[in-house]
């Protein structure tokens, strides 16, 4: 069976949100980890409430998530249309639970480039 998570941010002033003068640390913790699960075939995405409504109105878990508890409820987070989350995004060890993947996997960290600015 092929695995879907499925993330509902609330209303984000970009597609990321990460983004302006004071960018929240769990929006780019989290743009990583999808990356990261996408990189592993697992087939992940964010929708924005702000900028792509419908997936919010047509996932009815979400939709009476929302009709229940206002936006408070978000970001929500759906593995397999169940939902998982909601109030708060996903840590790397609830992510690795799901998907069977190390938490090293979204903890490695790549080595920094290196780049000479020496002038010759």
């Amino acid at each position: 069976m092929s695995l879907k998570i499925e993330i509902f941010d609330p209303a984000l002033c970009c597609s990321t949100g990460v983004c302006g003068p004071s960018v929240d640390p769990e929006l780019t913790r989290i743009a990583k980890d999808i990356h990261t699960l996408q990189k592993n075939n697992i087939d992940a995405v964010r929708y924005n409430l702000s900028q792509n409504a419908e997936p919010y109105v047509t996932t009815e878990v979400i939709s009476q998530l929302l009709d229940d508890e206002g936006t408070d409820a978000l970001p929500a987070t759906l593995v397999n249309g169940e939902l998982k989350k909601k109030g708060s995004y996903p840590t790397k060890t609830e992510l690795s639970e799901w998907t069977g993947l190390s938490v090293e996997t979204f903890t490695s960290k790549q080595k920094p480039l290196k780049i000479d600015l020496e002038i010759k």
